[in-house]
């Protein structure tokens, strides 16, 4: 729908109209566009701190009187304040998703974005937990007794043998496992499905953590993964158990999910895997993303080398 009409006859710099705009935007990218709602706040909170900045840098600056010397001027005051490079990015994609929605609209015949390159973004290797160090939590270390302690442990294992997100794993239902065909059915960004393979492993751990969860409350349908007071299990307590395992096993500086995610990669990579088959395994869109993973494989045979070799 062309919403030009509406605006024309309006004063189309008041703050009420301005957050009519992001509104409509972020209405947008809830409903056309399939965006989390995670993701539609993050952009609106992009846009609200772009609007207070340039309240602030001049009274008379606003959504659509902003040009690229006001966005220039944007982006040195975030690094002044020690913005990382990707936030700063982060912050210029939302204003060129915006103003690209304007003009589709009719709102605006321009972008004050157009032209403006962010600054270069540094690309550390991501971070993961060597495989003697997942056999030893998974094969030998005590994650709790009882319901609690099995759960734990098939969190961990979902992880790091299937290399899924954090709010997929939250998101699993019982319907998306599949013992016959020893596959998991995953949800991921922007609602898209794919099918996750496993093995005898982690199907001895399912079937165990699910005689577990029976006993601790009944026949259930619906989460899989769930608290200790039978709701689906929340995201700091997953956070939080992935967290307190690492630290039983590993040094690693960071200790979250997504660390096992990148290990899922690397391990599978080590182990001979072509790119493009982790690259469907992760759900990744680009086979740029899942690239990163083969300098991280480089890095640890770089590691070993030094170890092993007498004149490193």
């Amino acid at each position: 729908m062309d919403f030009s009409f509406i605006y024309s006859s309006l004063n189309p710099f008041s703050d009420e109209f301005c957050f009519m705009y992001i509104d409509q935007f972020t209405d947008y990218l809830r409903l056309e566009r399939n965006y989390s709602p995670r993701t539609v706040n993050s952009y609106r909170r992009d846009l609200v701190l772009f609007r207070q900045f340039l309240a602030e840098t001049d009274s008379e600056l606003d959504l659509l009187t902003a040009d690229r010397d006001v966005v220039r001027l944007w982006v040195v005051e975030m690094m002044e304040h020690h913005q990382t490079s990707t936030t700063v990015n982060r912050k210029l994609s939302t204003l060129r998703s915006f103003y690209k929605f304007l003009r589709m609209k009719g709102i605006t015949d321009k972008s004050p974005v157009q032209g403006i390159k962010g600054p270069k973004n540094k690309k550390p290797l991501p971070q993961f937990v060597k495989e003697s160090d997942m056999n030893e939590l998974l094969d030998n270390t005590d994650l709790g007794e009882g319901y609690m302690g099995i759960r734990n442990k098939t969190v961990i294992a979902v992880f790091y043998e299937t290399g899924m997100r954090m709010a997929e794993l939250i998101g699993l239902d019982d319907r998306d496992i599949d013992m016959g065909t020893r596959t998991i059915k995953v949800t991921g960004k922007r609602d898209k499905q794919r099918f996750i393979p496993f093995g005898n492993d982690l199907e001895k751990r399912l079937k165990e953590y699910l005689e577990a969860r029976t006993q601790a409350f009944g026949e259930t349908s619906g989460a899989f993964f769930l608290s200790q007071k039978g709701e689906r299990i929340p995201r700091h307590q997953v956070y939080l158990l992935v967290k307190e395992a690492l630290t039983k096993v590993s040094d690693v500086s960071k200790k979250s999910p997504h660390v096992l995610r990148h290990t899922f990669a690397t391990s599978m990579l080590n182990h001979d895997a072509e790119l493009g088959a982790v690259k469907e395994l992760l759900g990744h869109n680009s086979l740029q993303t899942t690239e990163i993973y083969v300098h991280t494989t480089f890095q640890e045979l770089k590691e070993i080398y030094k170890q092993a070799h007498p004149r490193a």
